[in-house]
């Protein structure tokens, strides 16, 4: 800002065409000078970290537990799926910069090591289910098609436990995780790129007491890595966590509402076993039956499924919004039961893009539990105010 006046007065009679021409000069200055910054406005936060977030899901939680505090960068995008990402040159030179990386972990980021050998990334790895007890994953007899409980009781987050208490143990759950995978520790200590499935699901945040246990895991690690600005990141997460918790609730009143016989899921690929277990669902199958959803599907595997919909009395095949509905729509029509794809599809892998009711993690389940819950013939709940916004 840069304003010009006349600095002294002289004792000597100037010529009026200079004296004029001195005084235009003055108040031209004054007239294009900006006003003096307002002593009350807030000076913007420097952010204190760079993060570089593997998925939707993990960025938005980072996001909400960060603030203003750091700048962060997703790498797989909305709609895009988690199992087929490749990192592109972008996305690699934004991981050589990060300060801190932030991972779903559970072995979903299969392409992850190979990223962080290319880009050279040097930065603090946040892993987002620390404190997430896994369930096991065996193919057919993962879920109980015939009806019987999907999981080992022993092997998850029960309903009503705390599933995102730490008090300074990263590792609350290791008892959870050790029946789930009696082989090998799934989160091996020191190692911080451990990404072999090991039989655990992956797809930890499908239910919401275990995206709280995400969200506190990464104010955790942000906190190692940022000690300055802990209080703010353990706040940030508190606010954050309470939200989850009311949707949680919600999610509860909304399904057990629904007639038990009535709760079916047949979705695309295996993304939903710990929305399963927290909600009382029946799984039926999925289309793919694999965590992977780019795994070959055969002719036997539909025909297999399409008989498993029948004898569970299914009224609906989910697609989810990250896959073709094709091989859904088929299955749909040879059992005689309704489809819900595209808008009235499943978030699962991804979130959703600008404007979707996807755009958010809280978002996104309350779309999802409206269809299921719609299509099962019952009503969801009032939605909480603090959600709803």
């Amino acid at each position: 800002m840069t304003s010009f006046s006349t600095s002294r007065r002289t004792r000597r009679a100037l010529p009026a065409l200079l004296a004029s021409s001195v005084l235009a000069l003055g108040l031209a200055g004054c007239a294009t000078a900006e006003p003096a910054a307002d002593a009350d406005t807030p000076a913007a936060v420097e952010p204190a970290l760079t993060i570089v977030a593997s998925t939707t899901h993990t960025a938005e939680f980072a996001e909400r537990v960060a603030g203003e505090l750091a700048e962060v960068t997703a790498l797989i995008q909305p709609n895009q799926s988690t199992h087929s990402f490749d990192p592109t040159a972008a996305d690699l030179q934004a991981l050589a910069a990060a300060d801190v990386l932030v991972i779903n972990g559970a072995g979903l980021e299969e392409w992850l090591d190979d990223a962080v050998a290319s880009s050279g990334f040097a930065g603090e790895t946040v892993d987002a289910s620390e404190q997430v007890g896994l369930i096991e994953f065996a193919a057919e007899e993962a879920h109980g098609h015939e009806g019987e409980d999907a999981h080992s009781e022993d092997a998850h987050v029960h309903e009503g436990e705390d599933a995102h208490a730490h008090e300074g143990d990263d590792h609350a759950h290791e008892e959870d995780v050790a029946a789930a995978s009696t082989e090998e520790e799934l989160h091996s200590e020191g190692d911080d790129h451990d990404h072999a499935h090991d039989g655990g699901d992956p797809h930890i945040w499908t239910s919401a007491s275990n995206a709280a246990a995400m969200v506190q895991a990464i104010a955790d690690g942000l906190a190692a890595a940022d000690a300055d600005n802990a209080d703010s990141y353990e706040a940030n997460a508190a606010a954050y966590i309470a939200e989850l918790e009311q949707l949680d609730a919600w999610i509860t009143e909304s399904i057990s509402a629904v007639d038990p016989a009535a709760r079916t899921l047949v979705t695309n690929h295996e993304a939903f076993g710990y929305f399963v277990d927290a909600y009382d669902v029946t799984y039926v199958g999925a289309i793919i039956p694999s965590f992977d959803d780019n795994a070959e599907v055969s002719a036997a595997d539909i025909d297999s499924l399409v008989d498993r919909v029948r004898d569970a009395g299914a009224t609906a095949v989910f697609s989810e919004t990250t896959l073709s509905p094709a091989a859904a729509e088929t299955i749909a029509s040879e059992a005689g039961v309704q489809v819900f794809s595209g808008e009235d599809g499943l978030y699962g892998d991804s979130l959703g893009p600008a404007g979707s009711p996807g755009e958010t993690y809280i978002g996104s389940m309350i779309h999802n539990v409206t269809v299921l819950v719609t299509a099962w013939g019952g009503q969801i709940a009032p939605v909480p105010a603090d959600l709803a916004e």
